[in-house]
């Protein structure tokens, strides 16, 4: 048998072979006002600036924080490159000079003391890791 199809107007679940208008939570009448999707569109533009703002925070964060281990990098290559005849002791405070032939050595005589061309103040942490106290 054929099945008949019902206008626009009546709702009628198929799947459950009832009319079901009057559960739904939206009018369905020909009269009933119109559904319409509430723009949203300035409510996004203000959100995507925010987290635009928000990404790009993070990311100068991120550079900032990659400059300065690279600072650190580049001072702990030129330590471990450069001349000293002891074992430094964790905590310790030495001094880089540079000499007359333009070689870094690492000292333990303070500036005032020495006539080297005087280049930083450091430490060797725990890690291992060479920190400029200038």
């Amino acid at each position: 048998m054929k099945e008949s199809k019902k206008p626009d107007a009546v709702v009628y679940d198929k799947d459950k072979q009832q009319y079901n208008a009057h559960i739904l939570p939206y009018a369905t009448g020909v009269g009933a006002p119109q559904i319409t999707a509430p723009d949203v569109s300035s409510w996004k533009n203000t959100q995507v600036q925010t987290v635009n703002h928000e990404f790009k925070a993070q990311f100068n964060a991120l550079k900032e924080q990659y400059a300065q281990m690279m600072d650190s990098y580049d001072f702990n290559k030129r330590i471990y490159s450069s001349k000293f005849s002891f074992e430094p002791i964790i905590g310790e405070t030495y001094f880089l000079y540079s000499d007359k032939q333009g070689n870094d050595f690492l000292s333990l005589i303070p500036p005032t003391q020495c006539r080297f061309e005087y280049l930083a103040t450091c430490t060797i942490g725990p890690d291992k890791i060479w920190i400029k106290r200038d």
